[in-house]
């Protein structure tokens, strides 16, 4: 899935090495998540429900 105007970032925690994931949250209903590497490969789309579902469970453990 290409997601037209979506705006990658990375975690401020990821440092300069590169091997990092990116995610796109500014587009309406769907975040998307792909492998900093491989900017034109696959993507990981998620509802903003279950993407933030999994952020707080991440953030507990």
């Amino acid at each position: 899935m290409k997601l037209i105007g979506a705006t990658w970032r990375k975690s401020t925690r990821s440092g300069t090495q590169g091997d990092c994931v990116e995610v796109a949250d500014n587009l309406a209903g769907v975040v998307g998540v792909r492998d900093s590497k491989d900017p034109t490969g696959p993507v990981l789309t998620f509802d903003p429900q279950t993407w933030q579902a999994f952020l707080n469970f991440a953030k507990q453990h």
